[in-house]
């Protein structure tokens, strides 16, 4: 029997790579702005770093329906200021945390302009397309010491991605410390609920001290693996129910003739 051309050159063509399944892709959006202190910096990396490969960690990811995960780590800043550290790589086994875990603290690279949590969360929900892998739950987390300056407005972003299917969740880092004193906010925790994490079972947990950073960091990603709801939400400073989400580009606007700012 003659075959058509198309169906030999089918028959040639080598088999499309399919994507792999796991329980849960997360993307670890990390915050570098400038108001982030070489100190502080570290502790973030060494911090997700030593969670990666906690026992709660790697206990969460075994107990899965498939136990393997997904994730990426990237560092963000300014509306174009993304720096991948740990590209989409998949964690199965404890030695899959721990070369993650090593990628991570490999180096310490400085902190770069400006503060756009719009531009992370836009860049994230591109980044899952094309990431080699499948899950039904997709997951954004992002942590940040201060309120979106740059790009478009975060509830604009994060609306998008919740319609998209995402979840966001954060971890608002209200140490009072660096650079950017000025552009903080002492209720930095309900910012975060108003205005940057959404979708089912979305939640955040505050950072006060930064001896709180590594427990917090594990107890959130245990809680991503898990799904909801194991945790209750975290206690918020009190604040009126409605927030102005703009807030961060005002406080730019009043600053941006005294000091360029993070």
């Amino acid at each position: 029997m003659r075959m058509t051309l198309a169906a030999l050159l089918l028959l040639a063509a080598p088999a499309a790579a399919q994507d792999i399944e796991v329980d849960v892709e997360l993307f670890l959006a990390v915050d570098v702005s400038r108001s982030m202190t070489p100190r502080e910096l570290e502790i973030q990396r060494r911090g997700y770093a030593e969670a990666l490969v906690s026992d709660e960690v790697l206990s969460a990811i075994g107990k899965g329906f498939l136990g393997r995960i997904a994730l990426t780590y990237v560092e963000w800043a300014g509306p174009n200021s993304q720096r991948v550290v740990v590209p989409w790589t998949m964690i199965e086994h404890p030695e899959d945390a721990i070369a993650v875990a090593a990628s991570i603290t490999a180096n310490f690279e400085e902190a770069m302009r400006r503060t756009s949590i719009s531009g992370v969360l836009d860049y994230a929900a591109a980044d899952f397309a094309g990431n080699g892998f499948e899950s039904w739950r997709q997951v954004i987390d992002v942590s940040g010491d201060g309120p979106n300056n740059q790009g478009r407005p975060v509830h604009h972003a994060r609306d998008d991605a919740i319609a998209a299917g995402f979840v966001i969740n954060g971890l608002p880092l209200m140490t009072e410390e660096g650079l950017g004193l000025r552009w903080n906010l002492d209720d930095l925790d309900r910012y975060y609920e108003a205005c940057v994490i959404g979708g089912p079972g979305a939640f955040v947990v505050p950072v006060r001290t930064w001896e709180e950073f590594p427990a917090a960091v594990r107890m959130k990603i245990v809680q991503e693996l898990a799904g909801p709801p194991l945790i209750h939400r975290a206690q918020f400073t009190q604040a009126a129910p409605a927030y102005d989400c703009m807030i961060g580009e005002k406080i730019w606007e009043r600053f941006r003739d005294v000091w360029g700012g993070p």
